[in-house]
């Protein structure tokens, strides 16, 4: 029966059987039957209320599995309703009558249709029929034979959806299973039925049908083999259907069909049914049948009595690959060793690996595959290695050994995604196989262990693949061996261990040389007793404490956290006495000793679970706050998760850790770090769970019997009432005048509280999903007035959130009110919040466009009464959003200025785009197909007007040539002009404007985020709509095309990068959509398009389009991402193919260079291509033809090709090398060895040789020619890394190119040809090769010699020496410098060249510890004379071998100081770098050098600061505040040390200094410096005058309107000397209290700076205070974490200075302002000025936060108003100016319309940041009022202090219930009154 795949699928449409009708009518009626079942039920008189009960639960459950369409939550319901049916007893079940098991059975086997897809629930629902089938086999079995039977003897074809449940039956229904044992024939003759349908068109072929076929046909041969066999085994004519199905199998895998899954699946099909053979010959002799698959000719294939002619059809190596997948997979361990013809030989070893081994070295597209074929043939191969053995009664052998070793090897550096880590279980394969063949035959030398060892420790440190062989060899290798043989081992994990790529697999390497050391230790002592913990944990410590120690301690911070999360948990396990000894070795005043110790202490808490605060641990305690309080973040979380973690999450928290807890969260909730607010949230989650599990232990405590103790309860209210502090915290910091910081942090802890507290169960999330009796403490935490997470006062707070200016705040938000808050929003709400979306939406501005658009989210998923009831709120939302657009649309095509300020179309498409399809259900009830139509109409509408308005001319159609920017804006000038806006485009003086104005800026805007957002629109609508396979929603051809025209338009003729950028987006979604249709005409779609960009690339352009090809790159690269990656990727080979011919097509004659080249424009799409993510690794098999195109072209006369082929061969690399280690050499090098890379692009090899050779023959000949391409093959070189050594050799021929390059005329090729040479030279040859050039250096000047010569193989001795000093290769060393310190005339003035003599003294730096004193003497004695030496001419490079000679000279302290001390006499660049090389190197501190250097700048300061090299100046004066002020990290309490010269000198230079700071000369930079160095100097003045300048310089400066480097400066210089000022007024300085106030303050600000440096310094000025107060201040200073910081200022600002007359403006200063007058009034216009919003000053300042955080200091300075007269006079003239602005303003607050009704203007207020820094203002002046009204009678006439503490309480309560909160502090405070 042949049928076309029309007629079928018309058939299957439209002429329903009555088995279908049936089929639907079971799944459209299964709620109803269920109602039928429960009635039966309740009419069952033998059944009990109880087991009635349950049973009507049970059918609940259900219900709403029916209901349900997330699988997860169907997955819930299922597995609820099983449990319930099993806890009724089965006495009670087996009363049920026949009638109402048979109604039982029919409805959960129609819930079994209806799940078809969604295989765990099937499974569930076959768990509750098994149940039903104890009660009553029969009656269950009959229903599920009656459908089947019914099911399989339709007259209709199989469709998809009868294939999907035929593999339900099979795979997941074990009645069904059962069943379909007796039907099979009838299975499989319907499987034949539907063949020549799958096989008759292209469509069918490569879809869903035909996978969905093979994938049953396997399940039939899986899981019904003996009837198979049966079938495999007849003559009977029934075996045609088998027959048949073997057949199209075989044409599936022969290239029949394109789709690679199906291919490989069929291989796994055929293998299958060879599996189903008893006998094992005929078996195996299938399968050797099978390994004809390699031929080119029409073969037969013979399985059992069943005989298939075989005709190839297509041989791309995935035939191959499917069956021996097919075979490995499925075939008995007997077939696989099976014998064929000659004794020795069977199917696994010579017929399978010599497949497999090809394909390995063919590296095709699905290289991934192969590989992972190879690694099951090594675990096949294992798992029969005692019947290989028997087979060929010998060892395996050496040579293919070798073979798998190199296949490995070869792979182990793949780019590939996953490739390397297959690669690492081959390689462990490999090894467990070859110790198993050497304790079978007996083989002890095991020296492929030792080989391998060697080979692997070559590699370079770099190298991945390194760290995963490692992990194979090691358990067989042993910890000692490997270390033996690998001494460098620990040093390289630690240089891993600070790359994130290479961390993982360096800590697995780490952790097996550990267990791997334990066994062997205990292996060792088997004779003795067991060593003790201790006694492993010293062995262990011997060899890896100090390793650790220098992780956990190391500046890097990566390094520091890599070892505390990977190693040190690893250590402990392993090792547990390993704790004690590396806590006794760290010291926590020690630099990065704290960290290291809160990282011990967690890791020891995690893998011991014992608590660490006892009552005998106080100083753990005293150190875990000081770790808490830490200025460093990475130490502060350290010792947060020490606080959060336990192995237990049932463990209570401590009272510790709770009230640690309390003290640490509200000062850490601005941190600047993303992964600190990401850590913080994950502890506080842990430790959330830890609350919540321990109370709900005790709440089952609390309704036993038994009850719980006093203690328990305590603990249980403890935890309730932690998390209900933790949200209020939440609440109340999540005002709009907080930072950024502060709003994220708050919001990520409070979806933690959320998440854990509430029983909020989330479909899509497989984990954290809340306990089953969670209620339970929910309502126990109610009852006692917690946990009232829901108000409509937090829903206020978060509903403005929604309106955050950052959209990362605005997402959060609306995630937490969609997951956890109530399904339906309060009526007020929603309707204030729909009259607030609307108007959002019709901003020009694109942020707020977008609030609008989110709100209108979330009333889709919340709207309840916005809208008259009737008609779905859903459908009238949609439909008046595509109103809107229309009408939005006619105000742009009548006047599109007016539009772009009070229409703008973006934001209506955005909330289109979020509300129809980021909400599940809105499509399909609010979208017809005619509205699915206009939509796409009017959309294309829209987008050429836009165009068209970018263009200045409506009729866009028929332009090929697009518009220049200048165009467009000339475009927009002119329509502009049109609106009436006269002088458009100029300025003041009528001239040119080149800033654009507000209207063009309104209007561009409008068009280019318009037309993006309309691409992504589009794209993810079509995307929507064709994979719900809705007839109601289907889109024409037609309409699609008009789609596909509408994204063409926008990506060749928008230009602007965003737009064409987001637009490719939607894009690829849609071109996506259509390639997956079964329409063909659809689906040709987007390859139309790929042919309609490639022809216009093709052709030859009259314009220029624009840089870089324009739109037309993303245009293909859209269409080819969309390409399925499971099949061949054709579009991909026809497009990369085509470019290619392109780019290599010769240029015209009389090309244009003004004008496009379709040349250029292909290579650039080949940039696009191979650059852009989305194509991934799909393009790296057209790497190397790429490659050699792109340095082809350089030689192009042509500069635009040039530039484009740099550009592609610039991304190429990147791609071909992968992943980038972020070492020491940054990108200069790649972690891929040259070896690997050669073995991964083998055709690169001869051609970039080529084009040395050829450089090197021209330099060799004295040509000079140019090579454009030399450089760019140099480089690729030089970034790889040398490899094993007999690989690595195996490119030598490219050394003597390289050799011969280093006397080339160009630097650039000395230099490079020098780096490019150490990956080509083997790891033993190194020295060899370092000696062998410098034999070849001139060894007196009378030799005659090239300088290009000399100088680039000096260049390449450095770079090859360099690399064998990181080697440790040291043992033939001494004779390298015997021959270099021969050649000392090189760096003398009788060798001319300076860059000759700089590399030479280069390389003696590198060996200067193994060279002669006398040498070492001489030369220092030379390079001193040359740098104060004059030249006569101009020698170029000299410049730079003087700063090196300094530097030189600088590394000896002896020679250093002669330098030094002839400062004044140097030229500028000897001047200029010895100053640098005291910034940049820190050596000399400490030591006597340091005073030399000290006087050398005090001596010369004077003269620095009259330089008028600005250079040197500001480089001096850093110099100078370096090396006199003290070491922060080491000594930081210590005192600068001051000048020892003469006072007027001294004042001499801080006037010189003052006068450029007061005058602002020089820039930002050099006025930092020299406030810093003015600082410095006047660290000891008693000068009043001086010092009140200096603070005047800061007040100045401390502004954040004022660069960052100033800023910067000032909290160094308190640091320099206000330090000194502030220590000396506490000693009754009087004079210098007012400046301590001012400097406090001062102080300050700068702890609310934005710039995280500055806050920073600021804070190490408030920890130098502080520990210069301290009785016995310590050697080294505390650094205090910087809010912590800011209350230490303010407690010495309280404690010492209380009584100065600047005490109380020092803290109300920081007030914000609290007129709330202009703030009604401006949040009452609603039209937005501008298109964009001016930042603030300082957007991290908080006002509210300040204020609550002055609070208790102004009211406990308000305490000390009698004991001070001026105290007190401040005090009552600040009451006088502040109680009648506080009074109007409270005020004004009580006429505030606030009720239970939301009001649009409250909420107005309530977005408003202004308004929350005006009322905390307003509250914080009030409250000191109050209680200055109780203290002082003076004042008491301004102000009632009754009835101003009556309305503040009463404001405080009405603004709670309308969404405001006031911290704790404020609430305590009105308490009191």
């Amino acid at each position: 029966m042949r049928l076309s795949l029309h007629t079928w699928s018309c058939e299957n449409r439209f002429e329903l059987t009555s088995l279908t009708l049936a089929t639907m009518t079971i799944i459209n009626l299964s709620l109803g039957q269920a109602d039928a079942v429960m009635k039966s039920i309740v009419l069952e008189d033998q059944i009990s209320s109880d087991v009635k009960d349950t049973l009507r639960v049970f059918l609940q459950k259900l219900t709403e599995n029916a209901r349900s369409t997330g699988k997860r939550s169907r997955e819930r319901s299922l597995e609820e309703a099983l449990q319930i049916l099993q806890k009724i007893p089965k006495e009670a079940l087996h009363s049920l009558q026949s009638a109402a098991l048979h109604q039982f059975a029919q409805l959960l086997l129609a819930l079994q249709l209806e799940a078809v897809t969604i295989s765990s629930a099937c499974r569930k629902l076959d768990q509750i029929l098994q149940v039903l089938a104890e009660i009553n086999y029969s009656i269950v079995f009959k229903e599920v034979k009656q459908y089947l039977q019914n099911f399989l003897h339709q007259k209709q074809v199989f469709s998809l959806k009868d294939l999907q449940i035929a593999c339900m039956f099979l795979e997941d229904s074990t009645l069904g299973r059962a069943v379909l044992k007796t039907e099979c024939t009838t299975l499989l003759s319907k499987f034949a039925e539907l063949i020549p349908v799958v096989m008759s068109e292209e469509e069918a072929k490569n879809g869903p049908l035909c996978y969905q076929t093979v994938k049953v046909c396997l399940q039939v041969f899986q899981l019904l083999p003996r009837q198979v066999a049966l079938l495999v085994y007849s003559k009977d004519s029934v075996k045609m259907s088998v027959r048949e199905i073997l057949e199209f199998l075989m044409s599936i895998i022969l290239g029949e069909v394109s789709s690679r899954d199906s291919r490989l699946l069929a291989g796994t099909a055929v293998a299958m049914l060879l599996g189903t053979l008893s006998d094992s010959q005929c078996a195996g002799s299938a399968g050797w049948s099978l390994m004809q698959i390699n031929n080119t000719e029409p073969w037969r294939l013979t399985v059992g009595e069943l005989q298939v002619d075989c005709r190839p059809r297509r041989q791309d190596g995935v035939d191959r690959l499917a069956v021996c997948r097919g075979l490995l997979t499925c075939c008995r361990n007997d077939i696989l060793v099976s014998r064929h013809g000659n004794q020795g030989t069977c199917l696994l070893l010579n017929g399978l690996f010599p497949f497999i081994s090809a394909l390995c070295e063919e590296k095709l597209d699905c290289h991934y595959y192969v590989f992972q074929v190879f690694t099951i043939w090594l675990k096949r191969l294992k798992e029969c290695l005692s019947e290989v053995w028997e087979v060929t009664g010998a060892p395996l052998d050496s040579d293919l050994q070798q073979h798998l070793t190199q296949i490995i090897w070869s792979n182990a550096e793949s780019p590939l995604d996953g490739v390397a880590e297959v690669a690492r279980s081959a390689f462990c394969l490999l090894m467990e196989i070859y110790e198993k063949d050497c304790s079978h035959f007996g083989n002890t030398e095991k020296r492929l262990y030792v080989e391998l060892l060697n080979r692997i420790s070559e590699l370079p440190w770099e190298s991945k693949a390194k760290y995963l062989l490692l992990t194979a060899v090691i358990p067989y290798a042993g910890t000692d061996k490997v270390l033996e043989l690998y001494p460098a081992l620990p040093s390289h994990i630690l240089k891993c261990l600070s790359n994130n790529h290479l961390s993982p697999c360096a800590s697995e390497v780490y952790k097996i040389l550990l267990q791997e050391q334990k066994r062997a230790l205990f292996i060792n002592a088997s004779q003795e007793p067991p060593p003790t913990d201790q006694d492993l944990a010293n062995q262990w410590a011997l060899r890896w404490q100090p390793v650790i120690l220098e992780a956990l301690t190391s500046e890097l911070s990566l390094l520091q956290n890599n070892a505390s999360c990977h190693l040190l948990p690893s250590t402990l396990r392993v090792f547990p006495g390993a704790f004690y000894s590396l806590l006794s070795a760290l010291d926590p005043t020690a630099p990065g000793h704290l960290h290291a110790w809160a990282c011990v202490m967690g890791a020891q808490r995690v893998t011991s679970g014992h608590s660490l605060w006892g009552a005998d641990s106080p100083h753990a305690l005293k150190t875990l706050h000081l770790a808490l309080s830490s200025l460093d973040d990475s130490v502060r979380l350290a010792a947060l998760n020490l606080l959060c973690c336990s192995p237990k999450t049932k463990e209570a928290p401590s009272q510790v850790e709770y009230s640690s807890l309390r003290d640490f969260i509200p000062l850490n909730l601005n941190s600047e770090s993303s992964p600190f607010r990401q850590h913080l949230q994950a502890a506080l989650r842990k430790f959330l769970v830890r609350i919540r599990d321990s109370c709900m232990a005790s709440v089952k405590g609390h309704t036993s019997k038994k009850g719980l103790t006093e203690a328990e309860d305590a603990k249980l209210k403890e935890g309730v009432e932690f998390v209900d502090w933790l949200s209020q915290l939440s609440l109340v910091y999540l005002t709009p005048d907080s930072s950024y910081q502060r709003k994220k942090t708050v919001l990520l802890l409070m979806s933690a509280v959320l998440e854990t507290c509430t029983d909020t169960w989330s479909p899509d999330r497989k984990k954290g999903q809340p306990p089953a009796n969670m209620s339970t403490l929910i309502n126990w935490a109610k009852v006692r007035g917690n946990w009232d997470f829901f108000s409509k006062s937090n829903l206020l707070v978060l509903i403005g959130c929604l309106e955050d200016s950052t959209n990362e705040i605005r997402e959060l938000s609306a995630e937490l009110l969609l997951r956890f808050f109530p399904p339906s929003l309060p009526d007020d709400v929603t309707a204030v919040l729909f009259s607030r979306a609307e108007r959002l939406l019709q901003s020009p501005r694109v942020q707020e466009a977008q609030m609008g658009a989110l709100m209108i989210k979330l009333l889709l998923h919340k709207v309840d009464g916005a809208f008259e009831q009737g008609e779905k709120q859903s459908v009238k939302l949609i439909t008046f959003l595509l109103t809107k657009l229309q009408h939005h649309y006619l105000t742009a095509r009548n006047d599109m200025l007016l539009a772009a300020r009070t229409t703008p179309i973006h934001g209506i498409v955005s909330a289109l785009q979020r509300g129809l399809l980021e909400v599940p259900g809105v499509l399909v009830e609010s979208i017809t197909h005619s509205i699915a139509g206009d939509i796409v109409s009017l959309l294309e509408k829209l987008t050429l007007l836009l165009l068209g308005v970018l263009y200045g001319d409506q009729d866009t159609e028929e332009k090929d040539v697009l518009p220049s920017f200048c165009d467009m804006g000339n475009a927009i000038s002119s329509l502009i002009g049109q609106g009436g806006v006269e002088g458009a485009g100029l300025d003041e003086d009528g001239e040119e404007n080149v800033l654009l104005s507000e209207e063009h800026s309104l209007v561009l805007t409008c068009c280019w985020v318009s037309l993006k957002e309309i691409g992504i629109f589009l794209g993810s609508l079509v995307e929507r709509i064709l994979s719900l396979h809705c007839k109601e929603l289907a889109l024409t051809e037609a309409e699609l095309r008009m789609a596909s025209k509408v994204f063409k338009d926008i990506i060749l003729k928008c230009r602007h990068w965003g737009a064409v950028e987001g637009c490719c987006i939607g894009f690829t979604k849609f071109c996506r959509a259509l390639l997956c249709s079964s329409d063909p005409e659809i689906k040709e779609i987007p390859p139309l398009i790929l042919q309609q960009g490639l022809s216009v690339l093709q052709s030859p352009r009259s314009t220029s389009v624009t840089r870089r090809a324009a739109g037309l790159p993303m245009l293909i690269l859209g269409v080819l991402a969309a390409e399925d990656s499971s099949k061949s990727r054709p579009l991909l080979a026809y497009t990369i193919n085509t470019l290619l011919n392109t780019a290599k097509a010769p240029l015209p004659k009389d090309w244009d260079q003004t004008l496009d080249l379709p040349q250029v424009c292909a290579v650039h799409t080949l940039q696009a291509l191979v650059k852009g993510s989305s194509l991934g690794v799909a393009v790296l098999q057209y790497t190397p033809v790429v490659a050699i195109l792109s340095l082809t072209l350089l030689s192009s006369p042509c500069w635009a090709m040039r530039n484009a082929a740099l550009q592609l061969y610039s991304s190429l690399c990147t791609r071909m090398l992968g992943q980038q280690p972020a070492g020491g050499e940054g990108s200069t090098h790649s972690g891929m060895s040259s070896p690997s890379f050669f073995n991964l692009y083998p055709a690169l090899q001869p051609f970039l040789q080529g084009a040395l050779e050829s450089a090197a023959k021209d330099l060799h000949d004295s040509t000079l020619l140019l090579h454009p391409s030399l450089y760019p093959v140099l480089t690729l070189l030089a970034k790889l890394q040398p490899g094993a050594e007999e690989q690595t050799r195996a490119l030598s021929e490219f050394l003597p190119p390289l050799f011969l390059l280093a006397t080339s005329p160009v630097y650039g090729v000395r230099a490079m040809s020098s780096r490019a040479l150490v990956a080509m030279v083997p790891l033993s040859e190194y020295l060899a090769t370092v000696l062998q050039l410098v034999e070849k250096l001139p060894e007196s000047q009378d030799v005659v010699c090239c300088h290009n010569r000399v100088h680039g193989q000096l260049l390449q001795i450095e770079a090859v020496l360099t690399r064998a000093l990181k080697t440790n290769t040291q043992s033939s060393l001494s004779e390298v410098v015997t021959r270099i310190e021969s050649r000392l005339w090189l760096a003398s003035s009788r060798q001319r060249c300076p860059l000759v003599r700089l590399a030479y003294v280069d390389i003696v730096r590198l060996m200067r510890g193994h060279c002669s004193g006398a040498f070492l003497t001489q030369l220092s004695s030379q390079l001193l004379q040359e740098i104060h030496r004059t030249p006569n001419i101009l020698e170029v490079g000299s410049a730079t071998f003087h700063q090196n000679a300094v530097n030189f000279l600088c590394g000896d302290p002896e020679w250093a100081c002669q330098v030094w001390q002839s400062l004044a006499n140097g030229n500028a660049v000897v001047r200029l770098s010895l100053v640098k090389s005291a910034i940049e190197g820190r050596g000399w501190r400490g030591t006597d050098l340091q005073q030399v250097i000290e006087r050398a700048l005090q001596a010369n300061l004077k003269k620095a600061l009259l330089d008028q090299n600005v250079e040197y100046r500001g480089a001096f004066l850093t110099a100078f505040v370096e090396v006199m002020a003290p070491d922060e990290e080491s000594c930081a309490v210590l005192c600068p040390s001051p000048p020892k010269l003469e006072e007027i000198w001294l004042q001499e230079c801080v006037e010189i200094l003052f006068t450029d700071l007061e005058s602002d000369r020089g820039g930002p930079v050099l006025i930092s410096t020299a406030l810093c160095a003015v600082s410095l100097l006047l660290y000891q003045s008693v000068d009043l005058s001086l010092l009140l300048r200096w603070c005047k310089l800061l007040e100045k400066h401390r502004c954040p309107q004022t660069p960052e480097a100033l800023r910067i400066s000032c909290a160094q210089a308190l640091c320099l000397c206000g330090v000194s000022v502030v220590t000396r007024s506490l000693m009754d300085s009087l004079m210098l209290k007012e400046l301590s106030t001012s400097l406090i303050s001062t102080g300050i600000y700068l702890l609310q700076d934005e710039s995280p440096q500055v806050r920073a310094k600021a804070a190490v000025f408030a920890s130098l205070l502080c520990c210069s107060r301290r009785p016995e201040a310590p050697w080294r200073c505390f650094y205090m974490q910087v809010n912590q910081a800011l209350r230490s200022l303010l407690d010495l600002l309280l404690e010492e200075f209380w009584d100065s007359s600047g005490a109380l403006e020092a803290l109300v200063c920081h007030l914000p302002d609290c007129d709330l007058n202009v703030l009604l009034k401006e949040t009452k216009e609603t039209q937005c000025r501008s298109l964009y919003e001016r930042d603030e000053a300082n957007v991290y300042a908080e006002p509210s936060v300040i204020s609550e955080c002055l609070l208790p200091y102004l009211l406990h300075l308000v305490k000390h108003y009698p004991e001070s007269p001026t105290l007190t006079k401040n005090f009552e003239h600040w009451a006088l100016n502040t109680a009648d602005i506080v009074n109007e303003n409270l005020t004004i607050c009580m006429r505030l319309q606030l009720g239970n009704v939301l009001n649009p203007d409250w909420l107005s207020l309530l977005i408003d940041p202004r308004f929350h820094g005006a009322l905390y203002g307003l509250f914080s002046r009030a409250i000191v009022l109050l209680q200055l009204l109780k203290k002082c009678d003076s004042i008491r006439p301004l102000l009632d202090p009754l009835s101003l503490s009556t309305d503040l309480q009463d404001i405080q309560r009405r603004f709670v219930l309308n969404g405001v909160f006031l911290p704790q502090v404020f609430i305590d405070a009105l308490r009191t009154e």
